[in-house]
C-alpha cells in the first residue's frame, strides 16, 4: 500500500515540473548602475527584455523579472550619461537539476517551456558607456555578479585624416 502511494506521489510530481512547484515565473533582479568613475548612480530609467517581453525599473531597485531560458538584455538610460546595456545569461537552476534527477522528464519539459526551470544573475551593476555581459554561473552570495565588457556603448569618433581634412575644405 505504502509502495502505491509512493508511486502515485512520485508521478503527480513529475507531472507539475520540480521547478514549477519550487519556483514562480518571476524572480527579483537588484539593478543598480554607475558612472564610469565608479559611482552609483540612482535612478536610471532600465528596460529589461527577453523572449516573454519588457519589463521596466529604475536603477537601484530591485524589478521582478520573467524567467525564460533565453538570455536578457538591459539597457538604462539617465540624461547626463550614455547608455549602459547589458545582457544577463539565463542559466539551469536546481529545480531543472531535480526533473532530470527524480527522472520527470515531462516536468523539465513543462518547466522548460515555463522558464521555471532557468534563473537570471540577482544583482548585476551596469556601467555607463560599456556593455557588459553578466553569467549567473559567476554569481556569489551577497555580492555584484561579475561582468565581462563586451564593448563600449558611445561610438568613438573616428580620427580625421588628411585625405578628409582636404574634402571639407
Amino acid at each position: 500500500m505504502a509502495l502505491i502511494r509512493w508511486a502515485a506521489l512520485a508521478t503527480a510530481f513529475a507531472l507539475t515540473g520540480c521547478a514549477s512547484v519550487i519556483n514562480e515565473t518571476t524572480h527579483p533582479m537588484r539593478v543598480e548602475t554607475k558612472a564610469s568613475t565608479g559611482e552609483l548612480v540612482s535612478g536610471a530609467e532600465c528596460k529589461l527584455t527577453n523572449d516573454y517581453g519588457t519589463v521596466s525599473g529604475k536603477s537601484g531597485d530591485t524589478i521582478q523579472v520573467r524567467r525564460s531560458g533565453k538570455d536578457l538584455d538591459i539597457t538604462c538610460a539617465h540624461p547626463s550619461n550614455p547608455n549602459a546595456t547589458a545582457r544577463a545569461i539565463s542559466r539551469a537552476n536546481s529545480g531543472m537539476w531535480g526533473n532530470i534527477i527524480i527522472g520527470g522528464g515531462i516536468g523539465a519539459i513543462i518547466d522548460h517551456n515555463k522558464g521555471t526551470a532557468y534563473t537570471y544573475p540577482t544583482w548585476v551593476q551596469l556601467v555607463f558607456g560599456k556593455s557588459l555581459v553578466f553569467d549567473r554561473s559567476a554569481e556569489k552570495d551577497g555580492q555584484p555578479t561579475p561582468s565581462t565588457e563586451t564593448g563600449t556603448t558611445v561610438a568613438a569618433a573616428a580620427p580625421a585624416t588628411a585625405a578628409s581634412a582636404a574634402i571639407v575644405k
